[in-house]
């Protein structure tokens, strides 16, 4: 099984990343819906500190690659040649991918921080944030988690500066080249 993690910052494009991989039939598995789930089992409401408190909570249990050990099995499960793993946070989580699967393959996602803070404005998810001071912040917690080492460890990187067309077609190459979708 291939498998393709996505990782870069917040309002980045993973997310339109995955869409593109679902549209070409490729599964994807959001590591933020593992997050997402225990923040609805716990009762706390959907926004951006219960995402956080939840996250470090379970690194703390069980280890910087948690969230990436509860995503195997899901993965494993998809019945597919080629998978997409949306969210990457850390460089535990990109090793702990790496070794549980031999031909994984890690991608980061370069957008500036005010062309991030504008996309999320629209976006329109609860977890999203209000000021761009917010989203420095969260940049700082994520790369607390290991986000900046993940995105140095990653093999291909893709530009998201453009339009929306523009980067859709960029990540349909992208995936075309490496998993022979399209």
């Amino acid at each position: 099984m291939k498998v393709i993690g996505i990782v870069g910052m917040p309002g980045s494009g993973k997310g339109e990343f995955s869409a593109v991989a679902d549209e070409l039939g490729i599964p994807v598995v959001v590591m933020g819906d593992v997050i997402r789930e225990e923040v609805k089992k716990e009762g706390l409401p959907p926004v951006d500190a219960s995402m956080g408190v939840i996250a470090r909570r379970l690194r703390e249990q069980y280890g910087m690659a948690a969230i990436a050990h509860v995503c195997i099995p899901v993965i494993e499960s998809q019945n597919s040649s080629v998978v997409l793993i949306d969210g990457i946070r850390g460089d535990a989580e990109v090793r702990e991918f790496a070794d549980h699967f031999p031909d994984f393959i890690l991608i980061a996602i370069d957008s500036p921080l005010d062309t991030r803070f504008d996309r999320l404005k629209v976006r329109g998810r609860s977890d999203d944030l209000k000021d761009i001071t917010e989203l420095s912040a969260r940049d700082e917690r994520e790369s607390s988690f290991g986000l900046q080492k993940a995105i140095n460890l990653a093999t291909m990187r893709v530009q998201n500066t453009g339009t929306l067309d523009e980067y859709r077609q960029n990540v349909r190459s992208t995936l075309d080249q490496i998993a022979g979708a399209s």
